[in-house]
């Protein structure tokens, strides 16, 4: 649709990605400049261009999250229009039909994602439309943070000291004064939501638990950062991998969407230490450390080959990985026969949730206990975790499994039991979710197996019927992880 508006009367688009949000959103901000109409905008984008897309728990996820920042709009006199297509088409028509003189987005930093977000920013211009993008997912843009010899950093340590140097912008406010420019029924309709796709399981309703753990959108996530600062963080260093309790910030999925920005935190945790709110500066260091681990995880996947396919290190494509259909599914199911990597798998499926030590546990457990291929572990934490991160998920996956960028050494293989016995010593999270094993005392609860037949009589467990026995002996499978990481090295 030709326009003969002003540029400053003509609307802007605001692009909404992976930053679901009203506050320290930039590409939100600049578009509300002069006072211009806005339209929020928000694509999902088939699979078939190559973005990974969000899947199972993230996907439940994301729906609430657009469904809040909806609601936030519509108190604002406006909404989100959430359409479906390739991002080009859907821009296109768009901005056909609004007169759209701008478009505004944050960024992204897959590869995919990115030569979308190229081709978009270089052919708008001739059509008189301003393009801007926007830093608002990171403390800092990934080609900005590199060694004396330009390249990325590839171990974490040398990368969070040069981090740390950094200046670190200030989060924004939200917008006082928005505007909105109407969309027309035809594009609505034209590039709607498939419907029936929504994740709303009811037979089996899958997401029961998930509902019962979670509030989703930004004031959730402000609130659940809130009582982080106020309840947990003074202990955080010191108890940050005890599964037996409430030790660490779940903030993760809040972050992953774009619900809190990573600004947002870290001027938090600033003021919590400058106001003397507490004194817990070690908890706020070692969650500063957390934060520039993530980061680290981004700078991977914007300078290295797809994450969740490719090894880092080169070397790990000669692995002996085996294919093990029944221990996969026994991993997946929680039924190991280890107490605690069973407890965190259950715990996984029912609220789309892992304490970062339970994930290193059962990461382990399948890449070197059963010796799985990493990929299939990735692939099942995709599916399943509220904050499946296309960063962070396929990264960690390749720190435990040694194929990473400064990952754990092969050879450290985490014993599931004296794991268990030192991060839930009580067995109060076994127990929690392995109500089959809720009458063991805790000197058994993480080793069944050695349990007497008198014990286990009073306790109701019945090896291999009422809770399986190990599927695989922890030295036997020791030296067999070790045994294929040697034949790496010749």
């Amino acid at each position: 649709m030709a326009t003969t508006a002003s540029p400053v009367t003509r609307p802007a688009i605001v692009w909404f990605r992976d930053d679901l949000r009203l506050r320290d959103n930039p590409a939100l901000a600049k578009a509300c400049q002069g006072g211009r109409p806005v339209i929020c905008l928000y694509i999902h984008e088939p699979r078939e261009v190559g973005r990974r897309n969000p899947q199972g728990a993230a996907l439940w996820w994301l729906h609430g999250s657009l469904a809040t920042l909806d609601a936030a709009l519509r108190e604002r006199g406006g909404q989100l229009h959430v359409l479906a297509g390739e991002a080009e088409q859907v821009l296109d028509a768009l901005l056909e039909q609004t007169g759209a003189g701008a478009l505004y987005w944050n960024r992204r930093y897959d590869a995919a994602g990115r030569e979308i977000d190229k081709r978009i920013k270089a052919s708008l211009p001739a059509r008189g439309v301003e393009v801007g993008s926007f830093s608002a997912s990171l403390l800092r843009e990934p080609w900005t943070i590199a060694s004396q010899s330009g390249a990325p950093y590839r171990v974490f340590g040398p990368f969070w000291r040069a981090l740390r140097q950094a200046q670190i912008e200030a989060p924004l406010p939200a917008p006082v004064n928005l505007t909105f420019a109407p969309l027309a029924v035809e594009i609505a309709r034209r590039f709607a939501y498939p419907s029936g796709l929504e994740p709303d399981p009811q037979q089996p309703d899958w997401a029961v638990a998930m509902r019962a753990q979670w509030e989703r959108g930004e004031e959730a996530g402000l609130a659940c950062l809130r009582d982080f600062l106020d309840e947990d963080l003074a202990g955080y260093a010191d108890d940050r991998d005890r599964l037996d309790s409430k030790t660490t910030s779940r903030l993760s999925p809040y972050l992953r969407f774009g619900n809190v920005s990573i600004r947002q935190l870290w001027q938090a945790l600033s003021s919590h230490q400058h106001d003397g709110a507490g004194t817990g500066d070690r908890g706020i260091e070692k969650f500063r450390s957390e934060l520039g681990w993530r980061e680290f995880c981004y700078s991977q996947l914007y300078h290295c080959r797809p994450l969740h396919q490719h090894n880092i290190q080169p070397d790990f494509d000669a692995m002996p990985w085996r294919r093990d259909e029944h221990g996969l599914l026994a991993w997946k199911r929680g039924m190991t026969g280890y107490p605690i990597v069973d407890a965190a798998m259950r715990q996984l499926w029912a609220t789309g949730w892992l304490h970062n030590r339970a994930r290193m546990i059962v990461a382990s457990f399948l890449a070197k206990h059963l010796l799985i291929d990493w990929r299939e572990g990735e692939r099942w934490f995709w599916e399943t975790l509220v904050d499946a991160d296309p960063a962070n998920n396929p990264a960690s996956w390749q720190w435990v499994a040694g194929s990473g960028a400064d990952a754990a050494p092969y050879f450290r293989v985490f014993n599931p039991v004296t794991q268990g016995e030192k991060f839930d010593p009580d067995g109060i999270f076994v127990k929690t979710w392995l109500p089959e094993l809720s009458r063991l005392p805790a000197p058994l609860v993480h080793r069944p197996w050695t349990a007497s037949p008198a014990e286990l009589e009073a306790a109701d467990i019945r090896l291999g019927e009422t809770y399986p026995a190990p599927i695989v002996d922890h030295a036997a499978a020791r030296a067999r992880a070790l045994a294929a990481w040697r034949s790496l090295r010749g």
